[in-house]
């Protein structure tokens, strides 16, 4: 989908996928497989997915533990790392912000991308609360869901407006308005905006008993109204 959205602009994008069903990213460690299609290419953006991770403690660790582990690997392939925030299962949208934690925590810890699809659902809810997302089974997505995750992937990864790709005639091999994709496009930037500058706020006690507090600003969004220097206005 992603592939096809960006030969839709005019650009190129090659990607490939190691996916294994019930896989935690560790198990693909384990695996080997994802290992071996890391070094066997250079790469842009390692996209890093498990579950939706929606639990404190062991998950959100595991999950960080595996980023850590994976950055080395794709930094060698001359890639960065980038955290796919997924979504809590739909008997469990409560835990959303949970979810949303964890990955980006994770992108933290690797000084790596995070890609908020999971907030782009929300945001697209909150335009129209009645659109199908999940798929049948309450937790994968829907095709709809597919494609407003690859906008929001499309956006973060070409720095291009996702407002700004050609409207389809079909989402899934379904007739779909342009009413209806200028939403998901909307609701995709509006995700990405929201958290291009993401501060995380740490705090730990050191050996000696002391508390050590540290800010990391991943990325910073600067913006100039009004001009005032010899360029113009951006």
């Amino acid at each position: 989908v992603l592939a096809t959205m960006a030969a839709s602009t005019r650009d190129t994008m090659y990607a490939a996928s190691v996916t294994y069903a019930n896989f935690a990213l560790v198990d693909h460690l384990s695996s080997g497989s994802a290992r071996a299609a890391i070094g066997a290419d250079r790469w842009e953006y390692v996209i890093l997915q498990q579950g939706p991770t929606s639990t404190t403690g062991v998950d959100r660790d595991t999950l960080i533990l595996a980023a850590r582990a994976f950055e080395p690997l794709i930094r060698a392939a001359g890639g960065t790392p980038a955290l796919y925030m997924a979504w809590p299962d739909i008997t469990r949208r409560s835990f959303w912000d949970n979810c949303r934690d964890s990955y980006r925590m994770a992108a933290q810890a690797v000084g790596g991308a995070f890609f908020p699809a999971g907030e782009a659902w929300r945001e697209a809810w909150a335009r129209d609360s009645t659109l199908p997302l999940y798929g049948g089974d309450g937790f994968h997505p829907s095709s709809t869901g597919t494609y407003l995750a690859a906008l929001t992937m499309y956006e973060r990864i070409t720095g291009k407006d996702a407002r700004n790709v050609p409207v389809p005639a079909t989402i899934g091999g379904n007739p779909v308005t342009s009413t209806r994709v200028r939403l998901l496009q909307d609701a995709a930037h509006a995700a990405n905006v929201a958290n291009a500058a993401v501060g995380v706020t740490e705090f730990e006690v050191t050996d000696d008993g002391d508390l050590y507090a540290s800010v990391t600003l991943p990325s910073l969004t600067v913006a100039t109204i009004g001009g005032g220097t010899q360029l113009g206005t951006s």
